[in-house]
């Protein structure tokens, strides 16, 4: 069995002394595992960090074996970093990925706003928003999309104001009645008529955090949410404007 793609690292371990084991996201082949023999050395070390862009080939001689990367640089990414807040962005889109996502699952429209993400970090843009709608791809990639379209009570596309902490739909300020402070308030960063527009990157993070603990966590994997998104979320509400959305 063998394959060769590009993929980026998510993850390595130790190996016995001198091999470490690469998490990989690819294109065709999902996240990926396998071993790489000498990757423990020094030289290798900075090529194999979380963020690197690598072109890989897989050798293995059946299919559920966990098989030995080969391995050159693509890209170093050595920005992330050098920053801060984009290395916590790294460390939470790392660790969700492989928290969430099973192995040689193919999700191709994922890689692909993962890798315009990084890069986005990487150049040190503001990117808050950015990341956001990364988390609400994941949570669609999983199976538990948000729908944010129309009022789940009413039907209307106007007014929206909350989101239903069961269902993950839209609810406006109409339809939640009695039931509003039950609901999550859904800011104008995703299209929401929420009064609190300061605070939208703050509420649109607790909308996909709350969803990250109670499906993904909760439901498909079993274990809790990496603390590093925390550690992100924490930096990007404490970086955010007091004023506008």
């Amino acid at each position: 069995m063998e394959w060769q793609a590009e993929g980026t690292v998510l993850a390595r371990r130790a190996h016995g002394e001198t091999a470490v084991i690469l998490d990989v996201l690819t294109d065709g082949h999902g996240r990926h595992s396998g071993l790489v023999p000498g990757g423990a050395s020094q030289r290798r070390a900075a090529m194999l960090q979380p963020g690197t862009r690598l072109d890989l080939r897989w050798r293995a001689r059946r299919d559920d074996q966990l098989g030995t990367f080969s391995v050159e640089p693509v890209r170093l990414r050595s920005g992330l970093m050098a920053d801060p807040l984009a290395l916590a962005g790294l460390n939470a889109v790392c660790s969700l990925l492989v928290f969430a996502l099973p192995e040689r699952d193919p999700h191709p429209a994922l890689v692909a706003d993962t890798e315009r993400l990084l890069d986005l970090m990487e150049t040190g843009a503001d990117w808050g928003a950015d990341y956001l709608r990364w988390e609400i791809r994941l949570l669609e990639e999983m199976g538990f999309g948000l729908d944010l379209s129309t009022c789940a009570v009413t039907g209307a596309r106007e007014g929206l104001a909350y989101v239903s902490p069961k269902s993950g739909r839209a609810v406006s300020r109409e339809g939640a009645g009695e039931w509003a402070d039950r609901l999550l308030p859904l800011p104008g960063i995703l299209g929401g008529a929420g009064d609190n527009r300061a605070q939208g990157l703050a509420e649109g993070l607790a909308i996909t955090g709350h969803f990250l603990a109670t499906r993904i966590a909760g439901e498909l994997v079993g274990r809790p949410v990496p603390v590093a998104r925390q550690r992100l979320v924490d930096r990007l509400v404490r970086n955010q404007p007091k004023t506008g959305c």
